[in-house]
């Protein structure tokens, strides 16, 4: 079809790019008379086509979805969670539909460190102490031993700190040890009181028995319950220290609430072992008819320079002592040498770090 006007002449130069020539159009062959007939007929029928063209483009048939390609490159990507550390306090939320309840994550308990096993529960009883000194852990070991009471040979504990339950007894080691903010400091602490230590030993308080009567009173004033020097041997020998020593203070009108003593025992034969300690127990006690603590004891031959069992024949030992020492209704406590364990001290019952030998699984068993 052509075009008219001043229309179709900017219409013919807009096209000649395409067209050099303008087609004619059909109509021009017919008659006049035809063509003025027509023309109204086929001006309405194009009408009708362009009106039907435009509402077909333009009818509304709902929001037309993106293509394919373009969501793919225009939408976001969809969020992904990212790993990252469990938090100890705020728990990771859990992704729920629209509208639906969140389904709430458990909180985890963290652990922190390395994994603990839980310590055996050790048996125990009143009487169960240990001797105590410093070493890496010695709190802990203190803790899952199952001493009822410990002492460190001093009037504190430093560097130690007391076991729920357990009692820490004070001591006044030897000659220099007996000042007023020691006894201040013993009676403060402790609820018994410990005399000195190995007195008729050298290298220990080696005190003589007049020495140790004229300090006796000041002891005695702290008001508490006063046990006797610990004498290393010879406790049941007439005319040995502590012999002398409890005749001297009987005479002196002095007081003495119970005896403490060390014993070692150099035959590792258990059932020799254990009566010798036990013979050694009573003669004391029918001697003086006071209570007694065993403030040290273990295997050690002393003989011939020192000489240890097997870790085996100790555990052994104690186990059979303690169950002997549980019936003897005079004998108030016992207290084994000691907590620690080293190449040294190969009686003692934790390693470093709170790991029990096999001497400290038969403590923790004692009863």
């Amino acid at each position: 079809m052509r075009a008219t006007g001043q229309g179709e002449a900017d219409a013919a130069r807009g096209n000649r790019g395409v067209h050099a020539e303008p087609r004619r159009g059909m109509l021009g062959s017919l008659p006049l008379g035809a063509r003025q007939l027509l023309w109204p007929l086929l001006v309405a029928a194009v009408v009708a086509v362009l009106v039907t063209g435009v509402i077909v483009v333009v009818q509304p048939t709902g929001p037309t979805p993106a293509p394919a390609a373009t969501q793919a490159l225009d939408a976001p990507p969809p969020a992904s969670p990212q790993p990252r550390a469990p938090s100890p306090t705020t728990p990771t939320p859990t992704a729920s539909p629209a509208g639906a309840t969140p389904t709430p994550t458990p909180t985890v308990t963290p652990t922190t460190g390395r994994p603990v096993a839980p310590a055996a529960p050790a048996a125990t009883s009143k009487r169960k102490g240990v001797g105590v000194w410093t070493f890496d852990g010695v709190s802990q070991a203190l803790a899952i031993s199952g001493a009822s009471w410990y002492y460190t040979w001093d009037m504190a504990h430093s560097g130690v700190t007391s076991p729920k339950g357990a009692e820490f007894v004070p001591m006044i080691w030897g000659a220099k040890s007996v000042t007023a903010g020691n006894l201040q400091q013993a009676r403060k602490n402790g609820r018994h009181l410990l005399g000195f230590n190995e007195p008729d030993l050298k290298g220990q308080a080696e005190m003589t028995v007049e020495q140790a009567l004229e300090l006796w009173p000041q002891l005695q004033a702290t008001g508490l319950p006063l046990g006797s020097p610990a004498v290393a041997w010879g406790g049941d020998r007439p005319g040995e220290w502590l012999d002398r020593f409890m005749a001297g203070a009987k005479q002196r009108g002095y007081r003495v609430d119970f005896i403490a003593l060390h014993w070692y025992g150099g035959d590792f034969t258990t059932a020799n072992a254990v009566n010798q300690l036990k013979s050694y127990l009573q003669a004391v006690h029918d001697r003086y008819r006071l209570p007694i603590w065993l403030t040290e004891f273990a295997l050690i031959d002393f003989s011939n320079g020192v000489r240890f069992p097997t870790q085996a024949q100790q555990a052994a030992f104690l186990t059979a002592a303690t169950r002997m020492l549980g019936g003897l209704s005079w004998l108030q406590r016992y207290a084994w040498f000691g907590l620690p364990a080293t190449d040294k001290d190969q009686t003692g019952l934790f390693r470093a770090g709170g790991t029990a030998t096999a001497v400290g699984r038969a403590y923790q068993a004692a009863r």
